[in-house]
């Protein structure tokens, strides 16, 4: 049989949601771990936004004519995030994955993007050790953590929608913490309407493109993170992304009632600077 890679397609999106859903829910099953995807319709929804989203590169794999995996990169702004990476469970294994890992990464040394970063499940071995061989080195264990809303406020610190004029102040702040911006994704949350800042003496200190999975926010501080997560109406899917080693912010989601649903790797190639502040990463980077 052979395997061939092309460019997705908006059609794509049914069979593509529905390999997501069987492969992430399967081998979140046999290592006892909730889904991080709901459901095939869900998958499908969300893979229909990918593939008509001129910000990101899309390939699948098909084995004679039947499409059994697909990829992502995500474009939208200089440092690339990758997947979702699924690959449907009958195949799996059988280096359809690498495939689809080796294509991308090379979309990403054409477009010459100075890093590339992804996020994996710390109970998926397998994944770990595919990305660890490409290269990607491992940077941060990441705890999920999902719960109600917390509510409140941090004193000294405001909250609020951000608006168009804010975003040369969000870029600047994703800077100095990063050493990179991520115009592209916060241009889009600006646009979707769920955008945020935290104001801090009278400035902008941080900024989330929502509280949510497929989300980042930066901050100058921890208190900047902090403002942002309790000023939260909800946490979208599977929960926030919180970095292990930033211990007083995941300990004060524990004492406000979010609990962890599992651990991720944050792993990189390329540019990568030790944050010069606080963050949240989406589950892409």
């Amino acid at each position: 049989m052979e395997l061939v890679l092309r460019t997705g397609r908006p059609e794509d999106a049914a069979e593509c949601g529905r390999i997501c859903y069987a492969a992430f829910s399967g081998i979140a099953l046999e290592h006892g771990f909730a889904s991080d995807v709901p459901g095939a319709e869900v998958a499908a929804g969300m893979f229909a936004t990918l593939l008509d989203h001129p910000g990101f590169y899309c390939v699948v794999a098909e084995l004679d004519g039947r499409l059994v995996g697909s990829n992502f990169l995500d474009e939208r702004s200089p440092v690339v995030g990758v997947g979702p990476i699924t690959v449907d469970p009958v195949v799996q294994n059988g280096g359809v994955g690498r495939r689809l890992m080796d294509d991308v990464m090379r979309r990403a040394a054409e477009r010459r993007a100075p890093g590339v970063r992804l996020l994996q499940s710390g109970y998926h071995s397998r994944s770990f050790a595919l990305y660890a061989g490409l290269g990607f080195e491992f940077r941060e264990t990441v705890a999920c953590v999902q719960g109600p809303p917390i509510g409140g406020t941090v004193d000294g610190y405001e909250v609020r929608p951000a608006t168009d004029a804010d975003l040369a102040a969000c870029n600047a702040v994703c800077r100095r913490v990063h050493g990179t911006d991520r115009a592209g994704e916060l241009a889009d949350a600006l646009r979707a309407g769920t955008a945020r800042v935290s104001e801090h003496g009278g400035r902008i200190t941080g900024y989330a493109t929502d509280l949510s999975f497929f989300a980042h926010a930066v901050g100058e501080s921890t208190e900047d993170i902090r403002a942002l997560i309790a000023g939260a109406p909800a946490f979208g899917g599977p929960g926030i992304l919180v970095p292990a080693s930033n211990s007083l912010l995941l300990r004060w989601c524990l004492r406000n009632g979010l609990k962890v649903q599992q651990l991720m790797s944050l792993m990189t190639t390329g540019l990568y600077s030790e944050p010069a502040g606080a963050y949240l990463p989406s589950v892409l980077y």
